[in-house]
This record gives structure tokens, C-alpha cells and sequence, in this order.
């Protein structure tokens, strides 16, 4: 449904037209990966032990002429995945497709087998962000309504912290490194919302533990879940530590 425009006299949109002018965009980006005959995904019922015994080579062959786009990411996935294991290539494999408006009808079903058979394996050995991509994954094709909310929630969390971390980049600061106390700028947050309170503020707990405890209610993407805060909470350089840096300095005057 179309919406009414009423700006304001002097108003701007950072979207003009409106946020719906975005599904182009995104619909651009949910091309299918056409595969060309005979490189379709392998059936549901591969042999999945084997793949997560065999190593992927240290550099794949060079492409071929006029590769199909499939060939091409998979040969760009072999790349980055070099040293993992040709089951962590199928995962990647099956998140490529699942990203897309149509893939293989088994698609689905193959990713969330690859997980229910292989987690200990898949969390102990993907890269971080396989482990990111795969829980934005679950949000459309886990199994329960459970799973799917988790997924969801994680997917919302993630690609902020993907935006503002980016755009952190810009300050000149390194990731581990919290804000000068005295650059604090008083004023309005955008949208009306009230400041946060660095000492007394609870936002993070309100964010970050209901994901918590709703991971103990997703039996599918739950320990993916759960793993992930694990992470977050080691890592030095995201938001939460450097808020706790702040907090710490402040709290002792340094």
C-alpha cells in the first residue's frame, strides 16, 4: 500500500520516496545462483561424515572460461574456506542458495541437516562469520516458530552491530578502543529515544538476556545461539566491551 508523503518544510528522507524503495535493492541482490548442468547441490542423503573428513585444497583450479555465476561462487567460497573441510563448502553452499528468491527443493532440509548432524564439528571449526551467516539463515528455515524468532532476533542484532561498527571505522579509533570520557556531546537522541545512562543503564541486559534464556527454548538453533553470545562476550572490540571500559573508567574517576 502506498504511503502519504507529508514532509515537513525542510524535512529530508534518507531514503527518498520511502524505505519501501528498498525491496528493489534487496530483490536485485536475491538472484538465483543458476548452476549449469551437472553442478547442481549433492542430494539430502550425502555422505556427510566424508565431506567433514576431506580438507579443501590450499588454492582450487583457476576458473573456466565463461563460468556459470554458481561456479564462480563456489570457486570464490573455496577460497575463503581454503584449509576448512568440504563440508564447511556444502554449508556455505546452502546459505548461498537459501539467500536467494528460489533454490534447489532440498535445500533447506540439507542445510538443517548439515547442523543437526554436525553442530560440535561446525561450531568448533567455522570462521565467526559462517556462524553469523548461518543463525541469519535459521531466521527464514529452522524447523519451530522458536527457532525461527531466535534467528530473527539474532539476524536484527548482527546487522546493526555490522552497521555502526562500520561506520566506527571512521572515528580514527581502533575497535578496542572506547570514547574519550570528555568528547561526550550533550543532546537529543535521534527519534525521541531517551539517553543511556552509562553507569545505571540496563539496555544491554534487556537486549542480551532474553536471547539467553530463549536460546534454552530453541532446541535447533539454540547452542548456535548461546555459542555466538559466548563470542560476543569474549570479543574486545564490540560496543558492549567498550561500554564497559567507560563504565569502569568512570566509576573510578581515571
Amino acid at each position: 500500500m502506498a504511503r502519504a508523503k507529508r514532509l515537513r518544510l525542510g524535512e529530508t528522507e534518507t531514503f527518498p520516496g520511502g524505505v519501501e524503495t528498498l525491496i528493489a535493492q534487496w530483490q536485485i541482490r536475491r538472484a538465483r545462483l543458476n548452476p549449469a548442468p551437472g553442478e547442481e547441490l549433492p542430494p539430502l542423503d550425502t555422505d556427510l561424515l566424508r565431506l567433514a573428513a576431506t580438507p579443501l585444497p590450499p588454492a582450487p583450479p583457476p576458473l573456466p572460461p565463461r563460468a556459470s555465476v554458481y561456479t564462480r561462487k563456489r570457486h570464490a567460497l573455496m577460497i575463503e574456506l581454503a584449509g576448512h573441510s568440504e563440508l564447511a563448502l556444502l554449508h556455505a553452499l546452502t546459505i548461498a542458495h537459501l539467500r536467494k528468491r528460489r533454490q534447489p527443493a532440498h535445500t533447506a532440509a540439507l542445510f538443517r541437516r548439515i547442523w543437526a548432524e554436525h553442530e560440535v564439528h561446525l561450531l568448533h571449526s567455522l570462521p565467526t562469520r559462517w556462524l553469523i551467516s548461518a543463525i541469519v539463515t535459521f531466521a527464514d528455515h529452522a524447523s519451530t516458530a522458536p527457532d525461527r524468532h531466535l534467528a530473527q532476533s539474532f539476524n536484527v542484532l548482527f546487522s546493526l552491530m555490522k552497521l555502526y561498527e562500520a561506520e566506527r571505522q571512521y572515528s580514527g579509533l581502533a575497535p578496542d578502543q572506547p570514547f574519550p570520557a570528555d568528547t561526550l556531546r550533550d543532546g537529543p537522541l535521534p527519534m525521541g529515544m531517551p539517553g543511556f545512562a552509562l553507569l545505571g543503564g540496563d539496555l544491554e541486559a534487556n537486549l542480551l538476556a532474553p536471547l539467553w534464556r530463549a536460546a534454552e527454548k530453541a532446541p535447533e538453533v539454540g547452542p548456535l545461539a548461546q555459542h555466538l553470545l559466548d563470542l560476543l562476550n569474549r570479543d574486545p572490540g564490540t560496543l558492549f566491551r567498550r561500554l564497559s571500559l567507560m563504565r569502569a573508567a568512570k566509576s573510578t574517576g581515571s
